[in-house]
């Protein structure tokens, strides 16, 4: 299982099976974006003409990193 991988709300006996657990619905990765665009969307200085795909890129962006220092 790479690091995207890595369920959000792994559930035992429901799904596909991997590692001896079972796995259904977004990743962490997934997770992580959804949070951080929250965040850019409120917080953020956007305008009416914000792109929203820049915001959704810029989202995993801010999610790769979170992954990444799940690592160290």
């Amino acid at each position: 299982m790479q690091m995207n991988d890595i369920p959000a709300f792994p559930l035992h006996n429901h799904g596909t099976q991997t590692l001896g657990m079972h796995f259904t619905g977004m990743t962490l990765r997934d997770y992580f974006a959804a949070k951080a665009m929250q965040a850019m969307i409120k917080y953020g200085p956007w305008s009416d003409y914000v792109d929203m795909e820049q915001i959704a890129k810029l989202a995993y962006k801010q999610a790769d990193a979170m992954m990444k220092a799940r690592e160290s």
